[in-house]
């Protein structure tokens, strides 16, 4: 026999989860103690919002569903910004919260509120483990979590069903029949599409997260090479067609300065292809960005609710499928004969440069600082970047050589992401190369690109950091402003208000809990400071003072 929290744990074992986050409280002991018999390790956290950063971090490095796990009342409320991240940005996130029971409730008010009503618009589903069916409740999470595009599922576990012993099962698990991937059917509208493409002479392709989610990096970067054309992703898809690669013209999205270059191209082209490109993403100048009757192929996981843009034709199901489909039978051809995506390619290298603001002679700011570590960082290191000023610039000057190799908010763009989501891939990554038996140099060095306001944030995850010996880089762009917020108060005429913040010593919080840090102030001490920092058995704080209105016209 085993109780209700044994089956939980079980299932999500079996479900290739090895770790959940969170803080206990009484009401998730039971819990807890279930996942920890069935071989999930229960990681403490300094909060419920880092701790579901964290279980997203596992979840870029190993592909298993992340496990947040808070008590009731407070627990569940601090965890509603990760938990509505995990729904905008694609995240599978099992959310295990413990409740009073039903019973109870009926005259106990004391913490208590419905944790499902406050979660239904940021979450799949919510759903209330009973007795006898703990099984299917957590199967069904699972199901939710995964199918179509991915995304948080609550499931609330009553404080005696936790404990409740159930019937015998077979814990064995029977492996549930996934649908067959799907492709376009044969007829009218796919030759259509067909035809388009052998027409076309100026294609172009975007890619977006659902190429991650339905594994089609391999199909679509070979379709882009294959038929030369040139590849545009939003910067969750970053990597899907390595970014030294000629065809690759970068992330877009957020940069007006990238804009200017992508947005004219992709108006001149005769035949856009949208790979899995889910516009959440993007900001308002990419709502309709081409003309009325362009020839635009769409396929994507789910159908275009969203109206951020609209296709000729679209095709839903598997990406991989519906590309291979599209090009049977078809020869690639010569295409983009005036050169131009490579004219854009080169011009976005030069405006995103590591060498200060185009026409200025600067040695030292946020674009120098990303350069050193860009070369630093070995080609299959993982960066992650919290929202904010350095977030746009850097996701314009990083390339990505891999998929996922940079990990942010993106969808909902919220602040104090980044180091969790690096503490909880690096932890992720190494346990997945120990248990494959690969040396530790295999384990991707990982930074984590944060400004200072955002470290302040998340300063009580250093102690986690320390207790896990992650070493894990943080570099914090130091400026004592939310600058991107202020750029935006200047650039619209409104006094100084509410942006900037006195000056704080992360070095020596750094020190003080356990890790390495010290300040940096020039390419060359940065170099240095970098040295040895990803084989060490700490973090690193690397504290980089940029100065003031360093982001003008840089993005």
């Amino acid at each position: 026999m085993a109780n209700a929290s044994e089956i939980i744990g079980k299932r999500l074992y079996h479900a290739g989860c090895r770790r959940a986050f969170g803080i206990p409280g009484g009401e998730v002991l039971v819990l807890m103690d279930g996942l920890r018999k069935s071989g999930i390790e229960f990681v403490l956290t300094k909060h419920e919002n880092n701790a579901g950063f964290m279980a997203e971090g596992g979840f870029h490095a190993d592909g298993a569903p992340g496990i947040l796990v808070a008590t009731l009342g407070p627990g569940v409320a601090n965890a509603v910004n990760v938990v509505t991240n995990a729904f905008q940005d694609r995240v599978p996130l099992i959310f295990l919260t413990g409740c009073v029971d039903a019973d109870e409730a009926l005259t106990y008010t004391h913490q208590v509120f419905d944790h499902s009503e406050l979660l239904k618009s940021v979450t799949k589903a919510s759903i209330k483990v009973v007795d006898g069916m703990v099984d299917v409740a957590i199967d069904k999470a699972l199901a939710m979590a995964l199918d179509g595009q991915p995304g948080p599922v609550h499931v609330d576990v009553p404080i005696s069903v936790a404990a409740k012993e159930q019937p015998a099962q077979d814990f064995q698990m029977i492996v549930r029949n996934m649908p067959s991937p799907s492709a376009p059917a044969e007829g009218a509208a796919l030759e259509t599409a067909r035809n388009w493409l052998r027409e076309a002479r100026q294609p172009l392709m975007m890619a977006g997260v659902d190429v991650l989610n339905q594994h089609a990096e391999k199909a679509v970067a070979e379709f882009a090479r294959d038929f030369r054309i040139p590849f545009i992703t939003t910067y969750k898809a970053k990597g899907v067609l390595p970014e030294d690669d000629p065809l690759a013209l970068g992330g877009a999205g957020l940069s007006p300065l990238a804009d200017k270059q992508l947005l004219p191209l992709l108006r001149k082209s005769d035949l856009i292809i949208l790979s899995g490109y889910d516009p959440i993403e993007m900001r308002v100048g990419w709502r309709n960005p081409w003309d009325e009757g362009a020839r635009v192929l769409e396929f994507c996981a789910v159908p275009n609710t969203h109206y951020m843009h609209r296709a000729s034709l679209s095709f839903i199901g598997d990406v991989t499928e519906g590309i291979k489909t599209l090009r049977k039978n078809i020869s690639p051809q010569p295409v983009w004969k005036n050169g131009e995506p490579q004219k854009v390619r080169h011009e976005l290298k030069k405006i995103f440069s590591g060498s200060g603001t185009p026409g200025a002679n600067e040695e030292w700011g946020p674009a120098e600082v990303i350069d050193v570590v860009r070369k630093a960082l070995p080609r299959n290191g993982v960066a992650t970047a919290d929202s904010g000023a350095h977030r746009i610039l850097l996701s314009q000057m990083w390339e990505c050589y891999a998929a996922r190799g940079l990990l942010q908010s993106t969808a909902l763009c919220t602040m104090g992401c980044a180091v969790p989501l690096a503490m909880g891939f690096r932890l992720a990554a190494q346990a997945r190369m120990s248990s494959a038996n690969c040396p530790t140099p295999d384990v991707p060095a990982v930074v984590a690109f944060v400004g200072d306001a955002g470290m302040e944030m998340v300063l009580g995850e250093l102690a986690t950091l320390r207790d896990l010996k992650l070493p894990v880089v943080i570099i914090v762009f130091v400026d004592e402003s939310l600058a991107l917020i202020e750029l935006k108060q200047r650039n619209s005429g409104l006094p100084n208000l509410g942006v900037d913040f006195g000056a704080t010593d992360f070095p020596a919080v750094a020190e003080a809990l356990g890790g390495i840090g010290c300040w940096v102030s020039n390419r060359d001490e940065l170099r240095e400071a970098l040295e040895g920092a990803f084989e060490r058995q700490t973090f690193t704080l690397l504290a980089c003072k940029i100065g003031e209105k360093v982001y003008d016209k840089r993005f």
